[in-house]
């Protein structure tokens, strides 16, 4: 009888993801890597790669995210904040990772309001262009993003 052989072992990989969410917004993509990077190193992760993207985390368009979740070997996915990973049912999918022993650590848990009142302003623009047509979609959003912040 002959010895029972163990599966081969699947090498895991942790890996940086950044996001912002317009093109506007690219030269942030570096200095988030950046900041990652450092805490990475302060606290003994070993990264394999790097991966930004530009991409609204209200909607799921963004094809390099998807390719992470989909990758058995990426153990460890390590964002800034939590919107990098995504705005809403972040809990839903880090317990989805959890389920396959993978996980995502946020380096930063404090809230980025910026990015945040963008995706709103993004979101109303488009639910403005559904119900007023595109030419007057982001002057109506805009107004009434302006009604709410005063």
């Amino acid at each position: 009888m002959g010895d029972l052989e163990s599966p081969p072992s699947v090498s895991k990989s942790a890996v940086i993801y950044a996001r912002v969410s317009s093109a506007d917004q690219k030269p942030d993509l570096d200095r988030q890597v950046v900041r990652v990077l450092a805490w990475t190193t302060e606290h003994g992760y070993s990264i394999d790669r790097v991966v930004t993207e530009v991409g609204s985390a209200l909607n799921g368009h963004r094809s390099k995210f998807v390719s992470l979740l989909k990758d058995p070997k990426v153990d460890t996915i390590l964002v800034e904040h939590r919107d990098r990973f995504c705005r809403f049912g972040a809990e839903y999918i880090e317990a989805a990772l959890e389920a396959q022993s993978r996980k995502l650590v946020v380096v930063d848990p404090a809230e980025v309001d910026d990015d945040l009142v963008h995706d709103v302003a993004e979101l109303l623009t488009s639910l403005c262009a559904r119900l007023y047509g595109r030419p007057s979609a982001a002057n109506k959003a805009q107004r009434a993003i302006e009604a709410v912040c005063s």
